[in-house]
């Protein structure tokens, strides 16, 4: 039986640290989704597969080069990798080479995931050969990338993000020399037979390998230069030049302006470009492929993103024993530490956006003018009668440059000055410049505050204590007005939780959810606002009134909330992994997946 190598890679790849997020969530998604396909024996194939994923190794402080994150990488849950004949020579003949790599697995269903995990903070420490000369092995790295592609490291490495550029080229070389020692290896060991041999062609092991990001582009670069024989797909879930860009990218891609903005990093601007050599390109949603093809002539095909659950309801236990925990420590502690009426558990209902902290990019300021308009629709509802006095909307704004220690009893509720950094500074003075603040809210004179949460969730995190999912289950609704956001997963993480949300139109989760359902205007667990073509202060009024439509629902109406937290559901549920995973396995191995009824004649 031959042997099929699927190497998944990426930057936050592997065993999961203590800093990782969006793009570990997607490789360790595809992976797993993979294997339990595999385990189903969904493939059209003969072929015996081995998942590997490939990426760097953090072991101890210090070793992550962006110091700020200081991810350390946990291998201590993953059993030992066991690696048969081929693989053991590989990573003998890789470690003979001066790269160092750490090595796991997982048991998905029955098919096993490998890890291997590469050191690259040694590349400068140890000794290596090229073109005759002695030098350090990251010197070699980078001087056989000037050779095969003009990179031009002595200056890229001199720049303010030099760390971070090397570490990607030597992360990326580590990976592309394994897959080559990979299939080196295994084509000594194959037998040839006399037919194959006299006609010139010698067997090698099928080997596809899946990059996720610009971090590890340089990887299939180099292959195709070396002209090893390896399927590649490259993946970008956001282009450099449209990040910085940001919401002008609309307008730059109406008015076909190729030109990048100020402040694109040149050196990682140039492993980005790497992408061109991948067999396919792929981007996770239509505004990226269009940011591709504008900015570097690249084009490329749409792979969305996924999530993966694994229930077919709606845990309501939790949703409610979660909203009750965020309710009770709001009124709790609104009332330590800000004084005034004590506000009734019952009466306050949660929302939360929860983001990088991207000002600009992630909507704050039309966020928060949402919530003073939603202020006023609230204030006419209870004037009206259609709405009880006293209810309280609390929006939390999860977001931080970092994760935080020794942070104040009654955190973020307690929210001293000295805690805050960069921009969450800025973020804080502008909630306070709106009006939406607490000392307003606790002595009646607002009925909406907004609520920074500047640290990491987690169940340690020194204020409510919850994880991700159970914080999200615990909201009324997720709002998410982003300007640029080539996908958005925390809408559809929000979805998993039976939680309704608000997106906005530029996001990449808008352009999937139009493939699956129509959702009317302010109808459905997921309402679209168009903040494309709808001027500012209109797109401002549809954010504030999709939240009062489900917050109206959740105090007046719960048998229809809960219809919308079920549609919500149902749409994350319908946007699952396997359609993403199928398409990349297709893409990478040529083989397609089997219809079920055609696997169950296999059995």
């Amino acid at each position: 039986m031959e042997k099929h190598f699927i190497i998944i890679a990426g930057e936050e790849a592997g065993p999961k640290s203590n800093k990782m997020g969006g793009i570990w969530n997607v490789i360790n998604e595809e992976a797993q989704t993979l294997a339990t396909l595999l385990s189903f024996d969904k493939l059209d194939t003969k072929d015996e597969k081995e998942i590997l994923i490939a990426g760097p190794y953090y072991g101890h402080r210090g070793a992550d080069w962006n110091r700020g994150l200081n991810r350390i990488t946990d291998m201590e849950e993953l059993d030992p990798l066991n690696p048969h004949e081929e693989l053991q020579k590989t990573l003998e003949s890789l470690e003979s080479s001066g790269i160092k790599v750490f090595t796991g697995s997982k048991l998905v269903e029955d098919t096993k995931i490998g890890y291997l995990q590469f050191q690259t903070s040694d590349f400068g420490k140890m000794r290596s050969m090229y073109m005759g000369n002695e030098m350090t092995l990251e010197s070699r790295v980078k001087a056989e990338a000037y050779k095969y592609f003009g990179l031009d490291s002595l200056r890229y490495e001199s720049m303010s993000n030099g760390p971070e550029y090397t570490h990607y080229l030597c992360l990326s070389y580590a990976i592309s020399e394994f897959v080559r020692l990979l299939i080196s290896t295994t084509s000594e060991n194959s037998k040839v037979s006399d037919t194959v041999s006299t006609q010139g062609f010698i067997p090698c092991p099928g080997v596809s390998l899946h990059c996720h990001e610009f971090g590890v582009f340089y990887a299939p670069a180099r292959l195709k230069r070396l002209g090893i024989p390896v399927n590649t797909v490259a993946t970008l879930h956001a282009t450099l030049p449209g990040r910085i860009a940001g919401y002008n990218t609309i307008q730059k891609r109406r008015n076909n302006d190729s030109t990048w903005p100020l402040g694109v990093p040149e050196n990682l601007a140039a492993l980005e470009a790497l992408a061109s050599y991948a067999d396919t390109v792929t981007a996770v949603g239509e505004s990226t492929r269009q940011e591709l093809r504008l900015f570097y002539g690249i084009n490329g095909i749409v792979i969305r993103n996924g999530i993966t659950i694994e229930t077919d309801k709606i845990d309501w236990d939790r949703k409610e024993s979660s909203l009750e925990r965020i309710r009770k420590f709001l009124s709790e502690n609104l009332y330590k530490y800000h004084g005034g009426e004590r506000i009734s558990p019952e009466k306050i209902i949660p929302i939360f956006t929860i983001s990088r902290l991207e000002v600009e990019n992630k909507g704050y300021p039309d966020l928060l003018d949402s919530l003073v308009a939603l202020e006023h629709i609230i204030k006419n509802s209870i004037l009206e009668g259609h709405m009880e006095e006293g209810i309280r909307v609390i929006c939390f704004l999860v977001t931080a440059e970092g994760q935080k220690t020794n942070l104040p009893s009654g955190f973020p509720v307690n929210l001293p000055k000295e805690v805050l950094v960069g921009n969450e500074l800025r973020i804080q003075q502008m909630i306070e410049e709106k009006g939406l603040v607490f000392s307003k809210m606790v002595r009646g004179k607002r009925s909406v505050a907004a609520l920074l949460y500047p640290q990491i969730l987690s169940s340690s995190d020194g204020g409510l204590g919850m994880e991700v999912g159970e914080f999200m289950a615990g909201c009324c609704a997720g709002i998410f007005p982003s300007r640029y956001d080539p996908f958005l997963l925390t809408g559809l993480e929000a979805g998993k939780e039976g939680t309704p949300s608000v997106v906005s139109r530029v996001c990449g989760f808008s352009d999937a959810i139009k493939t699956i359902e129509s959702l009317k205007e302010v109808l459905g667990g997921v309402i679209v606002v168009d903040n494309i073509d709808l001027p500012y202060y209109e797109a401002v009024l549809d954010y504030a009134l999709a939240v009062s439509y489900f917050t109206r629902n959740f105090i007046d109406d719960r048998v229809k909330y809960k219809l919308l937290c079920r549609e919500a559901f149902l749409l994350a549920k319908d946007m699952d992994w396997r359609a993403p995973t199928e398409q990349y396995y297709e893409l990478i191995s040529g083989a397609r997946f089997c219809k079920q009824e055609n696997a169950a004649d296999r059995r």
